[in-house]
């Protein structure tokens, strides 16, 4: 059955050019669709928790409404950036082989400047109560991680969203996190609508939806090296990681207004 969260499939048909902004060194590509796309690499920092969490904030933030690129799937063959200088690059192509995570790329997009671009409050809102919600930890004065495209603001990067997985353990207690780090969140001062947005989008992510976006994870990303828990088990985590923390959602939100509050 077709779902409103299926992402496409495409292959990477030539490597650009390295974006050595990040740690993880994601890249610049063309795919076989004929499109520029942002490529997030398995073979990265922290492998395919990263990817799981740009795959989840992602398919959260659109079903919320909120601006975000076209994720693909990426597929990496042995004969992707053999040409490559860069031993680093070189040795991150070669443990990336399969499948990979791609962002559409925005070109002639500029970085989300705070001081010079005004972000509504409502919009504001959203995007802290996202972030809140994911505790996503990288959307901070110093690395905004948003876009301004033709005019609009686009959120981008979400990989170091679901911080609990780096250790996946005792994820009840993280689910009701109130995530004191929500303070350090560039758009935290114009976010004085969250009650509204919280009433909005707790009745717009419904059960269906969360094991929907959490379905769209590949088995191939969930076979963790160490793990004792199985694809599904894992999978099911995060569903009910999701599920509980939007049932519980007043923790979070009542952090973020405190925050809030205490930075006007």
């Amino acid at each position: 059955m077709k779902s409103q969260f299926d992402i496409r499939n495409v292959i990477v048909t030539r490597y650009i050019t390295p974006l050595r902004e990040g740690g993880s060194l994601p890249a610049l590509a063309e795919a076989n669709d004929g499109y520029k796309y942002v490529i997030k690499f398995r073979g990265a920092g922290h492998g395919v928790k990263a990817l799981i969490a740009e795959l989840l904030g992602g398919l959260i933030a659109k079903k919320l409404g909120l601006p975000v690129p076209e994720l693909v799937f990426v597929e990496l063959d042995q004969a992707f950036g053999r040409t490559e200088a860069d031993e680093e690059i070189q040795d991150l192509l070669k443990f990336s082989q399969g499948l990979n995570l791609g962002l559409h790329f925005l070109s002639g997009a500029l970085t989300f400047d705070p001081q010079a671009y005004q972000v509504d409050p409502l919009l504001a809102s959203k995007i802290v109560w996202l972030d809140a919600y994911i505790t996503n930890v990288d959307r901070t004065f110093r690395n905004t991680n948003m876009l301004i495209w033709h005019k609009e603001l686009w959120l981008i990067d979400h990989g170091a969203s679901f911080y609990f997985h780096h250790s996946f353990s005792n994820w009840e207690k993280s689910a009701l996190t109130p995530f004191t780090l929500i303070k350090d969140h560039v758009l935290l001062p114009q976010a004085k609508d969250l009650d509204e947005v919280n009433k909005a989008f707790v009745a717009l992510l419904t059960d269906n939806d969360l094991k929907d976006i959490t379905n769209q994870i590949p088995v191939d990303w969930l076979t963790w090296e160490g793990s004792e828990l199985s694809p599904e088990e894992i999978r099911e985590v995060y569903y009910n990681f999701l599920k509980l923390r939007l049932s519980n959602s007043a923790i979070f939100v009542n952090e973020a207004k405190k925050m809030h509050n205490g930075s006007l």
